[in-house]
């Protein structure tokens, strides 16, 4: 059972999708990362791209975020989104895109969009994570100072910096990694 950890939402169930189609964070890897990053919530503005069930840019947005943009190419996910967004009382705060990571990337970019936390959470073991970081770097979606969050498999091979992109700390919980990039 997924739920928000803390903030405004704190205590809400959050629905899943049935099946293996995706891979939640853990409330235990979700609560370290965010002790990680609280610093970095306030006020922010938080892409959640490979969405899922928006667990991460929810917890965002329930610990101060101002606003979160949602990305996910299963229209089924965002769906779950958009419900769980409705159930937490944040669907005002809110953005939910039916994309893949690439066309959302360009797509931001276009439009001028600038987020503070960035989190990348694809599927494990396919070079996704790797291809988004080079997205995010080269499309320039991220404020100054602004962080990444890529979670991933410890069989993924991530680089230590990405053009301005600089991996500033890594944590291993299992078989699950976190990875922090901040923009130099």
């Amino acid at each position: 059972m997924l739920r928000v950890i803390a903030g405004s939402a704190r205590g809400h169930k959050l629905k899943t999708l049935k099946g293996v189609e995706t891979r939640p964070t853990s409330d235990k890897v979700k609560e370290s990362v965010f002790n990680i990053i609280a610093a970095d919530i306030a006020d922010s503005n938080v892409l959640d791209a490979f969405a899922g069930t928006g667990s991460l840019g929810i917890e965002a947005l329930s610990r101060g975020a101002k606003k979160a943009v949602f990305m996910d190419k299963s229209a089924i996910s965002c769906g779950i989104i958009r419900e769980n967004l409705v159930h937490t009382n944040l669907r005002d705060q809110a953005e939910v895109y039916v994309t893949d990571y690439k066309s959302g990337i360009e797509r931001l970019c276009r439009k001028g969009y600038k987020f503070s936390v960035v989190f990348l959470d694809p599927p494990y073991n396919k070079n996704f994570i790797q291809e988004a970081l080079k997205l995010v770097a080269k499309n320039d979606i991220i404020d100054n100072g602004g962080i990444i969050v890529a979670e991933h498999s410890h069989y993924d091979d991530l680089p230590e910096s990405c053009d301005r992109l600089k991996a500033v700390d890594t944590r291993k919980y299992g078989d699950t990694m976190i990875t922090i990039y901040k923009l130099c």
